[in-house]
């Protein structure tokens, strides 16, 4: 379900206070914030308000972000992002070195590593990419094929290397992950998740963004979410709200009738089971098995 939403001004309404006014923008939210921040300033709101919640997913808009990734993992937080195939990363085993220098000059004072970062894309190219199955869909399992190494995240401190200029020194370990799709597309992610967590478990979670997606969809397409035409901060915020709450009703709606069915095939399947031992009862009466009664159906 849907627990926060926020409004994105660009540049041109952060920079145009009397549009802010007009609109009744609150003073805390006039000042310029990425949609990273943002996200992480929800995340808090949620947290402070008791809300529990699991992996962080978010595509490559925020997961090309490293002070969005570091924010998390300063919260404590697991989490699985998109990232551009060109971000840059570092082999897991990566060792940070004195440079050497044939010139004679004043001494490095900072460490650099023993090799330099590459792109997903390359670090990923030679990797074991396997067929991964991780759940059902409603035209059967659903699979792509899939390969994940541990590495380091070139999000560290800038560091003048070698001949090379500016570069991100290593940062947190993490894992790299490759999707190859049916249509040949290829999508990378990065993830917290620990080191001993297993391909099937890694694509699992990565796919599951793919409910946070359809719901944003259905938001907007069927409740509502983009019909707002008003021109104020709360009036859409107020619109925000009502379409959050219709959702959160039909998702509890759609839960309960999902609940209720595979109660229903429960008790079908035992009520065959039991008609199925009646006809071939064994001889010996300490082996007959009584029949299983068929649960009453209820009007929630």
């Amino acid at each position: 379900v849907m627990v926060a939403l926020r409004l994105f001004l660009p540049d041109s309404w952060t920079s145009d206070v009397s549009r802010l006014k007009r609109a009744r923008v609150p003073v805390e939210h006039r000042t310029p914030r990425s949609k990273p921040e943002i996200a992480l300033a929800e995340i808090d709101r949620a947290t402070a308000a008791n809300v529990r919640f699991g992996c962080v997913l978010a595509d490559a808009g925020y997961g090309l972000s490293a002070p969005f990734r570091q924010g998390l993992t300063e919260r404590g937080l697991a989490w699985a992002v998109g990232i551009p195939r060109h971000l840059k990363v570092y082999p897991v085993d990566v060792k940070l070195v004195w440079p050497i220098t044939k010139v004679r000059g004043k001494p490095r004072k900072h460490h650099v590593p023993d090799v330099l970062s590459i792109a997903a894309e390359q670090m990923l190219a030679s990797a074991k990419w396997k067929a991964v199955s991780w759940r059902s869909g409603t035209k059967g399992r659903l699979k792509a094929r899939f390969a994940a190494l541990r590495v380091r995240t070139a999000d560290g401190p800038p560091q003048r290397i070698w001949d090379k200029g500016q570069q991100h020194l290593p940062g947190d370990e993490a894992w790299l992950i490759g999707e190859q799709r049916a249509s040949g597309e290829k999508k990378y992610y990065l993830a917290n998740l620990p080191a001993a967590t297993d391909l099937r478990t890694l694509a699992a979670t990565i796919k599951a963004r793919w409910i946070c997606e359809q719901a944003h969809q259905q938001l907007k397409e069927e409740l509502g979410l983009d019909h707002f035409e008003g021109r104020s901060w709360q009036g859409l915020h107020r619109h925000a709200l009502m379409t959050m709450i219709a959702y959160a009703f039909l998702q509890h709606r759609r839960l309960a009738h999902a609940g209720r069915k595979k109660k229903n095939q429960r008790t079908s399947a035992s009520a065959n089971h039991a008609r199925r031992t009646s006809r071939h009862r064994r001889s010996h009466p300490s082996a007959a098995v009584s029949a299983v009664p068929i649960l009453p159906k209820t009007n929630p």
